[in-house]
């Protein structure tokens, strides 16, 4: 469900920046009987990509395994979303052009700042952490998404107590990802330690 849900986000956001950026191009175009046919033509499918927009946000939100230093980059990321809206209708509306191109700029802002913050949180420092101590490694690197026990499942985080992968098989997805899962900066040694530790005190718990 996560999966398909992230995917939907992904295409809502494409076509929402998609719309917002051929009108505000329209609009310092000085093409206004253009923009307001385009306006017209769009605003039922941009009532629909807008409510799918923010349900999706939102149900992806509340999935998401806070904690760390990056989590304001989210937060920053929400604002700039937010304040972009009513900047634009006030933009599009007025025929501001100086609105419309800062709620677009916000918009591309959020954009950049949700990729940033996706792989900021798949580094992980294990600093100090003993290369084979896979207990302190999955603690670091996959309690947020997966729970001490397994079965959290946070951010489309498989159960992996109930996983028939074998370790060889784990540790090929703690490397190289898998699905909602994005490769982690571990090393060979590293990933290791942590797939025996799953095989061996999670799975089949």
């Amino acid at each position: 469900m996560y999966k398909g849900i992230l995917h939907t986000h992904t295409l809502v956001v494409t076509l929402f920046f998609l719309i917002y950026v051929i009108k505000t191009i329209l609009l310092l175009s000085n093409k206004n009987d253009v923009l307001g046919k385009f306006t017209k033509m769009v605003k039922v499918p941009e009532m629909i990509i807008s409510a799918l927009f923010l349900i999706t946000g939102i149900y992806l939100a509340t999935q998401l395994p806070f904690g760390g230093q990056y989590d304001h980059l989210f937060w920053i990321k929400i604002a700039m979303v937010f304040a972009s809206i009513p900047i634009a209708i006030i933009g599009f509306k007025k025929g501001n052009k100086i609105l419309a191109a800062l709620s677009l700029l916000l918009i591309t802002g959020s954009y950049g700042l949700a990729e940033v913050y996706h792989k900021k949180k798949a580094i992980t420092d294990n600093t100090g952490i003993a290369t084979n101590d896979g207990k302190a490694l999955y603690e670091k690197n996959c309690n947020l998404c997966h729970g001490d026990n397994g079965k959290l499942g946070m951010a489309g985080a498989k159960d992996i107590s109930a996983s028939a992968m074998d370790i060889a098989q784990i540790k090929e997805v703690i490397l190289h990802g898998k699905g909602a899962m994005p490769a982690t900066n571990l090393d060979e040694t590293q990933a290791q330690a942590i797939a025996d530790y799953v095989a061996g005190n999670i799975k089949g718990k």
